[in-house]
């Protein structure tokens, strides 16, 4: 059996050999971390290499699309925790329905001749006749929405309208939601005026979330939002354009509530 015969000393490299091997291996790695990776992974581009290759750009994008995932995990997270010491947006809806309704209760009866003032006369009374006051008409909702006991789920939208505006600086988000019942429905449309934003529609509640639609650079968005489940559902816009922009959305449908999250 034959063994490779070892190496002589003359065919080893020397310690200035190794040196420099090691020094062009790092100043090589280097290179590629400041010209390909920083650019690519990080945007960092301090050469400017990165910008020519059309690895920059692939840079911000990454980093966009995390801070935005962070962010509307954040948010997610804060929507689903619910205030406290505040009443929920549907009680205070289903209280003020029942207010106005008893308001018109009391005017209906107000208006009732009082017998005591017009009593009806002897001699007007007929036999097989009778004369009395036209009796009054109760309002249709009153006993059901009194009824409703505060544990108990309230009536889904009865077709609202809405348009709220906002101000978006530059890198600033925002979040609006509708509070809606599974399978309601609810047309919408938003304009930007001045810019483009980045969305994120989606929804949650109930331990539950969804994501409907994204899009990046985007004018304008329209369509119907249908909810998954019971819970908030809208919108998350961020302005990451260099100057500011007005955001205006248009709702209308079959939902509960409107409400600017964040």
């Amino acid at each position: 059996m034959y063994n490779t015969d070892l190496p002589s000393r003359a065919d080893l490299p020397t310690s200035a050999q190794l040196k420099r091997s090691t020094l062009i291996a790092a100043l090589t790695a280097l290179a590629l971390l400041v010209t390909v990776v920083m650019p690519s992974e990080y945007a960092i581009d301090p050469t400017g290499a990165g910008r020519l290759l059309g690895l920059t750009e692939m840079g911000e994008i990454k980093t966009q699309l995390a801070t935005e995932a962070e962010t509307d995990e954040t948010a997610t997270a804060t929507a689903a925790r619910p205030p406290q010491d505040t009443v929920p947006a549907d009680l205070l809806a289903r209280m003020e329905r029942i207010e106005n309704l008893l308001v018109a209760m009391t005017a209906g009866q107000a208006a009732l001749p009082s017998q005591a003032e017009e009593p009806v006369a002897q001699d007007d009374v007929t036999v097989g006749e009778s004369t009395s006051a036209e009796p009054v008409q109760a309002v249709p909702e009153a006993a059901s929405e009194i009824a409703e006991a505060p544990g108990e789920a309230p009536a889904q939208g009865t077709g609202r309208r809405d348009e709220m505006s906002f101000t978006l600086t530059p890198g600033q988000g925002i979040e609006v939601k509708l509070v809606m019942r599974q399978g309601a429905k609810a047309n919408f449309a938003w304009t930007v005026d001045g810019g483009v934003v980045n969305f994120d529609a989606h929804g949650d509640g109930g331990g539950q979330s969804v994501s409907y639609e994204k899009g990046r650079s985007v004018p304008s968005g329209e369509g119907v939002l249908e909810a998954a489940f019971d819970g908030n559902h809208g919108w998350f816009w961020r302005n990451r354009g260099d100057s500011d922009v007005t955001l205006t959305i248009q709702t209308e449908g079959d939902y509960i509530d409107i409400k600017r999250m964040i």
